[in-house]
């Protein structure tokens, strides 16, 4: 069943890609804007209470379908497909990146540079083409792990309220984890639970993409550059994920970037040769046949269910 309700989810998904009108996720953006409205204070304690005010009510309902829905095998599991093919972000996240591999392909750097834009925080008017395709790389590669596999994971070791409660607080972070001086405090603790929730998906998205590597001194090397280089990154979970990703298609990505008119610096990820549009879409195969290592897991761990 739980091969079956993943492959569905993610066809889902690549077939269709996001739902186009009255999304969930955007209604809970919505959400959280009123939310932040309302409970805003520069504090981690308003904070703390504001992430509870959104992630509590939930909470409860998923933990209240997931009761009802038990022992109805089939309801069960169109609800999960559902649930799943909405949280999950496989198709848009390869639309996106794509988007900015077609321009920067045909020299068109400047519309490169404004898509990109679409996707990361940082900077793009100033971006050589090397920058773009990292940043994009980096984008794919981290999304990855965010957008896809965690979601996955979290499925499979609480249910529903699983997928509920990590993609809720994954757009609490994207919306309040930032550095600055709005969200230092208010975002806090959304920020560090997202960090929690991703701490074992991210380790496991490690091995998967040395996993979903075409050699063996690849996979090597993936392992390597997330052992050496990841711990160095400012965040815990992004850092191993995309030196791994880095080392499995050897490129080199991140170097200083730009964010808001300031040059952060931030070390190198990966070995071997500079980024171009083609490693983009390198990327995403690495994120497709990802998908197919963490399907066969999920077939795995059904014949070993029924195992006697």
């Amino acid at each position: 069943m739980l091969f079956i309700v993943l492959s569905l989810a993610l066809l889902l998904d690549h077939t269709f890609g996001e739902p186009r009108r009255y999304h969930p996720l955007v209604g809970l953006g919505r959400i959280i804007d009123w939310v932040e409205a309302r409970y805003y204070r520069p504090s981690r304690i308003a904070g703390l209470i504001a992430l509870s005010v959104v992630v509590l009510p939930l909470l409860i309902v998923s933990l209240w379908l997931e009761l009802v829905l038990s022992d109805r095998t089939s309801t069960y599991a169109v609800v999960s497909i559902i649930t799943l093919y909405v949280a999950i972000g496989w198709r848009s996240l390869k639309e996106h990146a794509r988007r900015v591999a077609a321009p920067l392909r045909r020299g068109e750097l400047d519309l490169a540079r404004t898509r990109l834009g679409l996707m990361v925080s940082r900077d793009t008017e100033a971006m050589t083409p090397s920058q773009v395709a990292s940043a994009t790389t980096e984008s794919v590669l981290e999304n990855g792990s965010d957008a896809i596999f965690a979601v996955i994971f979290w499925f499979m070791v609480a249910g529903l309220p699983g997928v509920v409660i990590y993609r809720v607080v994954n757009t609490l972070d994207a919306m309040w984890g930032y550095k600055s001086k709005r969200y230092l405090h208010f975002g806090w603790a959304a920020a560090r639970l997202d960090d929690v929730l991703n701490w074992v998906p991210a380790r496991l998205v490690v091995i998967s993409y040395a996993l979903a590597t075409r050699s063996w001194w690849r996979f090597r090397q993936a392992l390597s550059c997330a052992r050496t280089q990841g711990r160095h990154w400012k965040s815990p979970n992004a850092g191993p994920v995309m030196a791994a990703g880095a080392g499995a298609l050897n490129v080199v990505l991140g170097g200083d970037a730009i964010y808001h008119g300031k040059r952060q610096a931030r070390p190198e990820l990966g070995a071997g040769d500079a980024p171009a549009a083609g490693t983009i879409v390198a990327a995403c195969r690495l994120i497709n046949r990802t998908v197919i290592v963490w399907l066969a897991v999920a077939a795995l761990c059904g014949v070993v269910g029924y195992l006697p």
